[in-house]
């Protein structure tokens, strides 16, 4: 494992000791980080019938797979392959062999604009608006890839071009389902001041912290505020 951290499937180079001097970050959400992947799983369950018909209705819609894998940095910078339910998409376009989870290529920003003219149906839109495309993302937290809450995966070039040397830092926490920025603006924010919510969060990481995050995401989510 030693040598995944100095150069990992991403690229990413970094001193072989980088990680393991951070460990500590982590540390007051070990107990966290262990049920998580129960509570996920819950969810999961919770959430089937709306997740089967949410899929139904974009395969009905798009003639394409239902879901999609983008490539993301994930946890001590491993390659995470994160998915969400296809939300763009060409009308009548067809011409696609039908699988179930489509890897989309790679992205050079994830900054999401309003109105953006890729999102071409309004049930897309509506899902978009209240992060129903993410809830495939339980299965990345049931794996241990992911949790609920933490800096959000972002792409090879974001991080090179916004992170920096802070990337190693935002990276030693476990990806999130939610984080400080998407409470406080989500794609209102600049990449500055997500850099910095980012750096915030991982610097005051505790359980009780992640769970006041968690509980102020709920109306965020509600009201669709900050989501295109």
């Amino acid at each position: 494992m030693g040598d995944l951290y100095s150069t990992t499937p991403l690229g990413l180079k970094s001193r072989p000791d980088v990680f393991s001097s951070l460990s500590d970050t982590a540390a007051p959400l070990r107990f966290t980080y262990r049920l998580e992947p129960l509570i996920a799983l819950l969810a999961a369950i919770l959430v089937a019938p709306v997740a089967v018909v949410i899929g139904i209705a974009i395969v009905a819609l798009s003639r394409q797979s239902p879901l999609v894998r983008h490539r993301r940095v994930g946890w001590k910078g491993e390659d995470l392959r994160v998915l969400k339910f296809r939300t763009m998409w060409t009308p009548g376009n067809r011409s696609r062999p039908f699988i179930a989870i489509e890897d989309l290529p790679d992205t050079a920003t994830m900054i999401k604009l309003k109105g953006d003219c890729r999102v071409t149906s309004s049930f897309a839109a509506w899902c978009r608006r209240y992060s129903l495309d993410e809830i495939p993302q339980l299965v990345h937290i049931i794996r241990g890839e992911m949790s609920f809450v933490g800096p959000r995966p972002i792409t090879r070039v974001e991080l090179d071009e916004h992170y920096e040397q802070c990337a190693s830092e935002v990276l030693s926490l476990r990806p999130g389902l939610t984080g400080l920025w998407q409470v406080m603006g989500r794609n209102r924010l600049t990449y500055a001041q997500r850099r910095r919510l980012d750096l915030l969060l991982v610097r005051r990481a505790s359980p009780r912290f992640f769970l006041a995050i968690l509980i102020r995401t709920i109306p965020c989510v509600l009201r669709g505020y900050g989501a295109y």
